[in-house]
């Protein structure tokens, strides 16, 4: 292959150097960090030796870096971005669990907001030069997180150290303290005996006693108000995929113990708008005591949840007005039993303290509705406009066009089969399996140029996914992925589902909806280039810093006293940059930065990777 660039004629540009700066502050700020707020133990970096990887898999070396006397201190964004001399900054430690768009004392200054319908608890971004930009410490006493799958019942208590889940819910077995870990029994609001009983009893509701939830065909669920996601950790032996959320409210913290746990999670509320995921993606909705009142403003929450449900899905309801009899108990749920009749939605069963409704699949039924107007039937049949930031719509929609209704394939042959929803973006049966056998290729260069153990790495970010091919290619791992399709490119989410994965829009202009120190592994293909050259609020060093508050502080632990950890973290972004980086030993040359370390060193070369890919992207394109 012949050299796409030349260094004679390349030209390095103010905006290179201004990247080259922000990298050289960034790493040497990580430094800082890992000074103040890592182990007592001397830092170190080391690259692990490894069998698949030979000593000139590196074109270059990253250059040394001079020292920078960094502060901590509460910076904030400036317009342009402007990065101190001394450095960027470190955050006070207060701000080791900031969240951006879930910023309380910001929401709190708003006064427009629609809180009787919960929408100070929706993603809610403070323009540029109210957020912070600064590094994210870990809290004191940060030990890298426990694997899976033994992070599903303990994780340590300094990582997430919030006892209030434990103090108000201990009784219901969601979370127990138990000397320096949390542990998780497996319980629930409404399943305080373990999950696994309650996942076998709607098995037995669903298919009238003669099968489990799988023969019910149940492949992705969406629990709503998941708490710690028990539930989403137990259906994972059925081989079902849960997008488990939660608001970041009272209930402290409790998508932070999720993904501690290695459960898919992130944070998000029904209230105002719809949820960020496509229509018709779900078999099952989960609502096990959710503090959601479905019957209010019409029933538009439950409108949601039928444009969010396949043809023949269940909606699951498991709360006091199934079954009690006192208070305004009897009141909410002839709401309830009305909405749904008016929706068509068919109650299969009522059980104990659970009622389960089917969502119809045919539309004989809502259409008498509306011709009665009884219903209101949504007039957009939009199907390719991705569900960012929509409000909520107060009516349903009809599957009118019965040939682009298609029956899914058995989950095991989903990842590789052609969906008309891939048709209805313009990709070739070729071109999908060309880009799955690609993937399958590149996975497994991945692995082998990592050199760590797979169940190293639990909890993945695709941060790009487009069809879901690196997901798929990850489908046979001990690891879960985050999809995310950015709302300003090809709506392939739908794909992403239909493939039996899971995922989200997002817009990389803001923050994502997680907790600091979230994933173990991000990927990024093809990313920074489409955000390159935007507004002036959507930087490539906003999202730089996006990436380092949500990865996680990895490596070799110089503290095992209970477990041995190791992690390793993949950057794959734009292809030219890579190949000036790497030696094309794989389909796809590829930047890896592989490190065994002490907590916060992670940032040090993972920053020297991304700033250079984008700095040579910069010079060379």
């Amino acid at each position: 292959m012949g050299r796409w660039w030349s260094p004679a004629s390349a030209a390095v540009e103010p905006r290179s150097v201004q990247l080259l700066l922000l990298g050289v502050a960034l790493v040497a700020a990580s430094f800082y960090a890992g000074t103040l707020f890592g182990s007592s133990a001397s830092p170190a970096l080391v690259l692990p030796a490894s069998r698949s990887r030979s000593p000139d898999s590196f074109s270059a070396e990253v250059a040394d870096v001079p020292m920078f006397t960094n502060r901590v201190s509460r910076k904030y964004r400036a317009k342009p971005v402007a990065v101190p001399d001394h450095g960027v900054d470190v955050c006070p430690l207060e701000y080791n669990e900031y969240v951006p768009c879930h910023d309380a004392s910001y929401i709190r200054s708003l006064k427009n907001l629609d809180r009787s319908r919960h929408e100070d608890l929706e993603s809610i971004c403070p323009p540029r030069e109210k957020q912070l930009f600064c590094l994210v410490p870990p809290p004191n006493d940060y030990k890298i997180p426990i694997r899976w799958p033994t992070s599903r019942d303990y994780v340590w208590r300094s990582n997430v150290n919030h006892s209030h889940l434990a103090e108000v819910k201990g009784g219901q077995n969601w979370v127990h303290e138990k000397g320096k870990l949390w542990w998780f029994p497996g319980g629930g609001t409404h399943f305080k005996h373990g999950a696994s009983e309650y996942i076998e009893r709607l098995g037995n509701m669903t298919t009238n006693n003669t099968g489990d939830l799988r023969s019910a065909g149940v492949v992705q669920v969406l629990d709503v108000g998941c708490g710690v996601a028990s539930f989403s950790a137990y259906l994972l032996p059925l081989d079902i995929q849960t997008m488990s959320f939660a608001p970041k409210d009272g209930h402290e913290n409790q998508i932070q113990f999720a993904l501690e746990r290695g459960i898919g999670a992130m944070i998000s509320v029904l209230a105002t708008k719809q949820l960020p995921y496509p229509e018709s993606s779900f078999e099952m909705v989960h609502c096990s005591r959710c503090r959601v009142d479905w019957h209010e403003n019409d029933g538009i929450l439950l409108k949601e949840v039928d444009r969010l449900l396949r043809p023949n899905g269940y909606f699951v309801y498991s709360a006091p007005p199934a079954y009690r009899k006192d208070k305004d108990f009897p009141v909410i749920w002839e709401k309830l039993v009305n909405i749904t009749t008016t929706m068509c939605w068919k109650l299969i069963a009522k059980h104990v303290q659970t009622a389960i409704w089917v969502k119809p699949e045919d539309e004989s039924c809502r259409q008498k509705k509306a011709d009665m107007k009884l219903l209101n039937i949504c007039e957009s049949n939009d199907n390719v406009s991705p569900s960012w930031k929509i409000p909520l719509m107060n009516c349903v929609k009809l599957n009118k066009d019965k040939s682009n209704i298609q029956k899914l394939p058995s989950r095991s042959d989903r990842l590789s089969f052609y969906f008309k929803s891939l048709e209805m973006i313009g990709v070739a049966p070729e071109r999908f399996e060309k880009n799955n056998q690609f993937w399958k290729n590149q996975v497994h260069k991945y692995w082998s140029f990592l050199g760590v153990e797979k169940t190293s790495i639990r909890n993945v970010m695709d941060m790009n996914a487009n069809y879901g091919g690196f997901a798929a290619a990850l489908s046979s791992d001990p690891v879960w992925i985050m999809n995310i399709v950015p709302h300003t490119m090809t709506n392939t989410l739908p794909v992403i589902y239909d493939r039996g994965l899971l995922g989200s829009y997002h817009d990389w202009c803001e923050p994502f909806s997680t907790y600091p120190r979230s994933y173990d592994l991000l990927h990024a293909f093809h990313l920074f280039s489409h955000y390159e050259g935007g507004k002036e609020d959507c930087s490539l060093e906003d999202i730089m810093l996006e990436m380092d508050r949500i990865i996680r502080p990895q490596g070799k632990n110089s503290r095992t006293d209970v477990f041995e950890m190791n992690r390793g973290i993949t950057l794959n972004l734009n292809r030219r940059c890579t190949e000036v980086l790497v030696v094309a030993r794989s389909l796809l040359p590829l930047l890896i930065c592989l490190l065994y370390f002490t907590y916060w060193i992670v940032i040090v070369f993972f920053f020297q990777c991304v700033v250079l890919l984008i700095i040579l992207e910069c010079i060379y394109k």
